[in-house]
């Protein structure tokens, strides 16, 4: 498969926002992390000062057969059921997404439910749902292939249509399992070390989970050293999307922020296909889900909030957002010494 030419770092860019930064009427480096914040997306968007007002959240939905293993409380009928409710507006990702003035763009990349031509859902379908991992790959190549094109294109269609930065969410039952197993695999890792919760099963059911993920490894065998193997064999369809995502916006300059455990395991899948995808990343949140620490650890990714998620469909990459304004606003719009006609220091 190929992939796109990602652009470099610039440089000039940030060093310029780096220059601005040191200038502004506050004691220098007093802003902390916004300060650095601001200057890494200047180098990303090869502009001193970035506007990343235009936002969106792509939300990938697909199903997993690894459901059937009872890896998580709820049945996979609720992922239809919860793409109707991103459709209608009530879903924690639709308040947030408001409260930030966000967009929020629903894909149909695998789910196992035939939605009809339902407007208000990009109807990408791959397939209906992966194959129970248990017994075999979760995907063939051309399946996982397919699901990467179809992230590319998103995303390419929402920087045509300009989108400045681009935060990552997720939706499918069951899909903390492949990632736990993903992030294993390429973190050299025990499952037990890195595989949580979900949607909140119990300690009997997390450790049937763990079982269950060292199964599908000893099974499939994914070789660490490739990322389309492991993808491949161990993955989603979601997860091959978001990859897909980070990949075509990296390629743009465009920003990706990225929410928890899911996102950042299809983020670091990105990262193993085309390792100059890693400069465009930021890191919304640290969720709840333990191995999400240990990748963040190992794309070397600072967090930029904590607060014990693990809801998913891109909402700490949102609420995340508005540090990101945050950061972009105070260098934009803070005066300078000179402007302000305010003393720097001696």
């Amino acid at each position: 498969m190929n992939y796109p030419t990602i652009p470099p770092i610039d440089f000039e860019a940030s060093a310029a926002a780096r220059k601005r930064q040191n200038s502004l009427t506050k004691p220098l480096g007093s802003a902390g992390y916004l300060e650095d914040l601001s200057v890494q997306i200047a180098g990303m968007t090869g502009s001193a000062i970035p506007d990343c007002s235009r936002k969106t959240v792509i939300l990938m939905a697909a199903d997993h057969g690894i459901a059937k293993e009872g890896v998580s409380p709820y049945p996979p009928e609720v992922t239809p059921q919860m793409v109707l409710n991103f459709l209608h507006g009530g879903a924690a990702i639709n308040v947030l997404t408001r409260q930030v003035n966000s967009a929020v763009k629903i894909v149909d990349i695998g789910v196992a439910f035939d939605f009809g031509e339902i407007p208000g859902i990009c109807h990408r379908k791959v397939a209906r749902g992966t194959a129970n991992m248990l017994t075999g790959p979760a995907m063939t190549r051309e399946q996982a292939e397919s699901a990467i094109r179809v992230g590319m294109e998103t995303a390419d269609e929402s920087i045509d249509n300009g989108v400045q930065m681009i935060a990552t969410g997720e939706m499918g039952i069951g899909n903390t399992t492949p990632s736990a197993a993903i992030t294993a695999v390429l973190c050299g890792r025990a499952p037990a070390e890195v595989t949580g919760r979900g949607t909140g099963i119990d300690d009997a059911g997390l450790q049937r989970k763990i079982r269950i993920i060292e199964r599908c490894i000893a099974v499939n065998q994914p070789d660490p050293g490739d990322a389309m193997d492991v993808l491949c064999k161990i993955g989603g369809l979601e997860i091959a999307g978001m990859a897909g995502v980070v990949i075509a916006a990296a390629a743009r300059r465009v920003p990706v922020v990225l929410d928890g455990l899911i996102s950042t395991v299809a983020a670091a899948i990105a990262v193993e296909l085309v390792p100059e995808t890693k400069h465009y990343l930021i890191a919304g949140h640290l969720s709840e889900e333990i191995g999400h620490r240990i990748l963040l650890e190992k794309l070397g990714l600072r967090p930029l909030i904590q607060l014990n998620m693990r809801i998913g469909e891109g909402t700490g990459a949102v609420l995340a957002f508005s540090i990101v304004d945050a950061s972009l606003n105070l260098l934009r719009n803070m005066a300078t010494f000179e402007q302000a006609g305010v003393s720097d220091k001696v």
